[in-house]
């Protein structure tokens, strides 16, 4: 196991105990590494040319540069019932009934849970001094890929070198 691979699972435990909504977790992580690395950076790539999307391919070269990634999404959320409208629809809908990059929609609340497990996996790289960088290509590739079966999904690519790679892209 390279040492960045150790890194990615300690990210994971902060995510997993990050706070979450009325205590329920519906958070998921996957580590990516090795030939599976190389694989999401190419598909990213392919990805970008045959959308038509921008920025695919630079970020897949950042993947390709990267020691590890950490996965984190969710899966199979429930809303909270509080009927608040965050979402954009007036009483609680049922989430992932349509599907595109992602499954969608999601309870505000779910997505703020993922957002709160995002920093605290991404606090737990740079107090280790790993550089990293928060990605929604990532997931949406990695997803596609069957590399996390997660509704939505974000990617953290992470380096140790000289100089951050996701600094000046």
């Amino acid at each position: 196991m390279n040492q960045l691979t150790l890194v990615a699972e300690l990210m994971s435990i902060s995510a997993r105990t990050a706070p979450k909504a009325v205590g329920k977790d519906f958070i998921v992580t996957a580590i990516v590494e090795g030939e599976d690395l190389e694989a999401l950076a190419t598909k990213m790539h392919e990805f970008g040319e045959r959308t038509g999307k921008g920025n695919f391919d630079r970020d897949g070269a950042n993947v390709r540069d990267s020691a590890a990634l950490l996965l984190i999404g969710i899966k199979d959320e429930r809303v909270l019932g509080l009927n608040c409208s965050a979402c954009g629809a007036e009483k609680c809908i049922k989430p992932n009934t349509f599907e595109g990059e992602f499954k969608g929609p999601h309870c505000a609340h779910r997505l703020l849970d993922m957002g709160i497990a995002i920093g605290s996996a991404v606090k737990t790289a740079s107090l280790l001094n790993v550089d990293n960088r928060v990605m929604y290509r990532v997931g949406v590739v990695a997803r596609e890929m069957g590399l996390i079966d997660a509704d939505f999904v974000m990617g953290i690519p992470l380096s140790a070198t000289g100089k951050n790679i996701y600094f000046d892209r």
